[in-house]
């Protein structure tokens, strides 16, 4: 364990510094204010001093990077002045990347599923064989090729949407969603090939998912704009939170301030003012309506209010129903509701979870711990269940960087065994 003291006029720039020596990882251990001594004390300012620690080796492996980074320093640089005076270039490239790698993830599936078909037809056609020699007398060769005709074709045809159907399964899309895309599909009638089949496949799955629902702000829009995160218990709301706004302070250059309701667990509110005394975000704490009543006044001129509320448990609709008190406190606000769900919960759950926000008429979809599963097929699921816009995908505990807005296509190519997923460098 590496342990180290940071000095600087304010605890966030104090923070800042060990973060910036000891890395991502580091942890703050202690906080405390030294006031100068001596008779030129009045001269002098009061220093904050963070003593902070870090794993030795999580030490050396940033170390490892930091001297790779600084290897690449001089090609980054020169691709950065090159996208500056081209910056046709990057579209083209990026655009250019994206197709390539969709249509390789694509092939690669279906050769997959064209050599599970070649082999099914090739035991088929030997037991077809055997059949010949033991039945020769009784038709010849030309009538029983006539009649085998149509049911191999649509055999193999069978064969590739049970196929297809198990690799939407296999990464956790329900049944009844993956014999529903494939009826769509076959019902169209314009299915020639596996490649086709696959292609469709692909763009209704995209199309189901839908356009997102992300933060934005119109110009007409009454301030502040009221902004809700709900869901269960250790999904990572308050990190979500944290990582929406310093995307706003940021890129969007808006004011924000925190509310937080989640009064319940312990060390809660410490965790969101750690996460908000880096940015320079005030964070009020709201017990009731009254407690909102008192604080909102101070934030008029703000463009966003985020509401972090308590996790509540899908086996206690009480709480759920607590949330609807909240709401009120804010009734004359423009207000956006996201529920935040993690992409580890076992679908079953996620239903009953889903089923205790069905009284709130419209919400956000957030998906987080994309980086702790393979398989995302609740992201479908979900989304079909509820009808809800799918909105931000998180993956890491990185404050800002380990969120993005949700892309139907990299779901849609993750499903189908074509992406390694979120947070896994694909």
């Amino acid at each position: 364990m590496i342990i180290k003291k940071f000095q600087a006029n304010s605890e966030t720039e104090a923070i800042m510094l060990a973060k910036d020596d000891l890395g991502k990882d580091a942890i703050v251990m202690n906080i405390k204010t030294i006031k100068p001594k001596g008779i030129f004390s009045i001269f002098r300012k009061t220093k904050v001093e963070v003593t902070a620690a870090v794993d030795e080796a999580a030490d050396r492996e940033r170390q490892t990077e930091k001297k790779n980074d600084e290897g690449k320093t001089s090609s980054k640089f020169n691709a950065q002045i090159d996208e500056k005076l081209h910056p046709e270039r990057k579209i083209e490239s990026e655009e250019s990347k994206e197709a390539k790698e969709l249509e390789k993830k694509l092939n690669s599936l279906a050769m997959l599923l064209e050599q599970q078909l070649e082999s099914q037809k090739r035991e088929e056609s030997n037991k077809s064989e055997k059949d010949k020699e033991v039945h020769k007398d009784e038709k010849t060769d030309e009538e029983k090729e006539e009649k085998a005709a149509i049911p191999e074709k649509a055999s193999l045809k069978d064969k590739s949407i049970d196929l297809i159907i198990e690799q939407l399964t296999n990464n956790e899309v329900s049944y009844q969603y993956a014999k529903q895309i494939m009826d769509e599909i076959t019902s169209a009638g314009s299915i020639r090939t596996l490649d086709d089949m696959l292609a469709c496949v692909y763009q209704k799955i995209i199309l189901k998912l839908g356009e997102t629902k992300t933060i934005s702000y119109e110009k007409d829009d009454e301030k502040p704009k009221i902004v809700f995160f709900m869901g269960p218990t250790g999904v990572g709301k308050t990190t979500t939170i944290a990582k929406l706004s310093s995307k706003l302070i940021l890129e969007k250059k808006k004011k924000i301030a925190i509310f937080t309701a989640d009064t319940y667990r312990i060390a809660a509110v410490e965790q969101i003012k750690t996460y908000a005394n880096i940015l320079s975000i005030p964070v009020e704490v709201v017990y009731e309506k009254a407690d909102v009543e008192k604080h909102l006044p101070k934030y008029k001129d703000y463009d966003y209010i985020l509401v972090d509320t308590a996790g509540r448990s899908h086996k206690n609709k009480e709480q759920v129903d607590d949330l609807k008190t909240l709401f009120e406190a804010f009734a004359k606000y423009d207000i956006l509701t996201y529920l935040v769900l993690s992409a580890t919960t076992k679908y079953k759950d996620l239903k009953k979870i889903t089923s205790l926000y069905e009284d709130i008429s419209e919400y956000g979809l957030i998906f987080t711990k994309l980086d702790e599963t393979d398989a995302i097929g609740n992201v479908l699921n979900v989304k079909l269940d509820t009808g809800m816009p799918l909105a931000y995908i998180s993956y890491g505990q990185n404050v800002p960087d380990d969120i993005e807005i949700m892309n139907p296509q990299v779901i849609a190519k993750q499903v189908l065994g074509g992406g390694d997923g979120y947070g896994s460098g694909s």
